[in-house]
């Protein structure tokens, strides 16, 4: 029975062998494979991680140079920031901040060049659009139109259209373009949200140009005076 068992063993054990020396280099590399995946997986959410910290630390030197009102230690926190970090959410909003910034201390060209970085590097289409429009603004201010509407093509997120066809219209209407200009707020209007304030001042310029775009409710009494 021993001797039995002993041959039944061995024959296993032969049948295991053979089955390694035919599979045993392809299950190890699926096996290095797997491990390798997770590993590299691991160290990518590890790297994401770190440079997540330290775009964010660098975002709040951004941040106190602004605040300071440092340009020179401004522009040199943010060029660090786009240099290490140009890739991530942090830097794009860094550059918003220096834009701003700088808009408002009258350095106009150094506002556009940040709001063009943004609006060519952003992965983000939110950010992208936001760049393009306060772009658009700034050439405004600086009376390029052309330049201005330039911004304003292409395509933008369902969400920015509005605000789109506003700033189309405003710079029409300083072309004295006021055909197109009536058209862009009209259709800005019908986009936003009727509980924003901001419908409001689209209302306004409509008014300005002679145009009314909520006409006035037909009281009950004329409603009886037209089925009569």
């Amino acid at each position: 029975m021993a001797k039995h068992l002993d041959l039944e063993e061995q024959e296993q054990l032969d049948q295991l062998k053979h089955f390694w020396n035919q599979y045993g280099n392809l299950i190890t590399w699926v096996l290095i494979a797997v491990f390798g995946s997770v590993a590299a997986w691991n160290g990518w959410q590890y790297w994401q991680r770190t440079q997540s910290v330290q775009a964010s630390a660098l975002y709040e030197e951004v941040n106190r140079a602004a605040q300071m009102g440092d340009a020179a230690r401004l522009d040199r926190s943010f060029a660090d920031m786009k240099d290490k970090f140009g890739g991530t959410v942090f830097a794009q909003q860094a550059g918003l901040l220096v834009a701003k910034t700088l808009f408002e201390k009258g350095n106009v060209d150094g506002a556009k060049a940040a709001l063009t970085w943004v609006a060519d590097k952003a992965g983000d289409p939110g950010y992208q659009s936001l760049a393009r429009l306060r772009l658009a603004s700034v050439l405004l201010e600086a009376k390029a139109y052309d330049d201005a509407l330039k911004q304003l093509s292409g395509t933008f997120p369902a969400e920015f259209q509005p605000l789109v066809a506003d700033r189309r219209g405003d710079i029409y209407l300083l072309q004295g373009k006021k055909a197109e200009a009536r058209e862009a707020f009209a259709l800005a209007f019908k986009g936003l949200d009727e509980r924003t304030e901001y419908r409001r001042l689209v209302e306004v310029k409509l008014n300005s140009l002679g145009v009314d775009p909520q006409p006035p409710k037909a009281t009950p009494a004329a409603d009886a005076g037209a089925k009569s």
